[in-house]
């Protein structure tokens, strides 16, 4: 039903895969692994942090609530995506407004939350090598927990208003060129209007969520750098191996961002390009970080390998 030129519908189309349907059953089984090994790594992870008591430090607390965000983040993909490709063979999906919102929703926040977690580590990491004798005062179990709240919950309250005016917005289009559903990408279908622009001063409103964190955990691990210029060798190397496995993190989602904002920006009519793309910005970001957290983190890699080899001995 139409009124005024403004599509009504109540469904939508995926189109990102359509342009590689003959490839589904590969696509299927190269996501179901992917996926499965997010939720091994992940998992893993978190599970020696919480259980290791030399672990219960603000640092460590910070990695596993990060992985646990990837890991919900994941969790409102991959299960959505292989559904689509099992069932419409890497075809047009078709799916409810609502559903589509529901899943924007939860992706929206969640990446949100994971730039506020990074410069929440870039504080720890700050404060930890910068101020080591106030340290034990500045964080405290209390402190990290509200922390956490507040990554959480800051880009909860701006989501949701975004959300909603998103949901009130007229359609002039009905077929979305991704393989997900993103707040982005559903505005981009409205027809305009007032709503559409009030949305958009939310949308810049958001975007604070992504780029003060950013340019926070910056300055913060550039004033790291500037103290270990001047600091014994020593002191230097194990202060920036303790930061290095945050700066992968940070950079690997900042290039998917790019990316993703280069793909939009660009505005291609060409579906393998935008698939090819969009795949990658949903596999790299969270394949890595159990990657470079278990591995590049040495308390925690010692824990992985100890754990690993008793249950190849048993």
């Amino acid at each position: 039903m139409t009124s005024a030129g403004f599509n009504v519908t109540s469904s939508l189309t995926l189109v990102g895969f359509s342009s590689l349907s003959g490839h589904s059953s590969l696509l299927f089984f190269v996501f179901l692994l992917l996926y499965l090994f997010l939720l091994f790594s992940d998992s893993l992870v978190i599970y020696i942090i919480c259980s290791q008591r030399a672990l219960h430090r603000p640092m460590f607390a910070f990695v596993a609530s990060f992985l646990l965000n990837s890991l919900t983040a994941s969790t409102t993909i991959y299960p959505k995506l292989l559904s689509d490709l099992l069932l419409s063979g890497a075809g047009l999906v078709q799916v409810s407004r609502t559903l589509c919102l529901c899943q924007g929703f939860f992706v929206t926040i969640l990446g949100a939350a994971s730039f506020m977690l990074l410069s929440a580590m870039a504080f720890d990491r700050y404060l930890s090598i910068c101020h080591p004798m106030h340290y034990a005062v500045l964080v405290t179990p209390a402190k990290v927990v509200l922390m956490l709240l507040f990554c959480w919950m800051l880009p909860s309250i701006l989501v949701v208003v975004t959300t909603l005016l998103a949901s009130r917005l007229p359609l002039c289009r009905a077929q979305l060129n991704r393989v997900y559903c993103d707040l982005y990408s559903l505005v981009s279908l409205s027809c305009g209007g007032a709503e559409a622009q009030l949305s958009g001063i939310y949308s810049v409103l958001f975007t604070a969520v992504i780029v003060f964190p950013a340019t926070f955990l910056l300055f913060s691990y550039a004033r790291i750098l500037f103290i270990c210029l001047w600091r014994s060798r020593s002191f230097s190397s194990k202060a920036l191996h303790t930061c290095l496995p945050h700066l992968l993190v940070f950079f690997n989602y900042t290039i998917s961002i790019f990316l993703d904002l280069l793909l939009r920006r660009l505005q291609s009519n060409r579906e393998s390009d935008s698939s090819l793309i969009t795949s990658f910005l949903i596999l790299v970001p969270t394949v890595l970080n159990p990657v470079v957290y278990g591995l590049k983190l040495k308390e925690v890699f010692t824990h992985v390998k100890r754990l690993l080899s008793c249950r190849r001995d048993s």
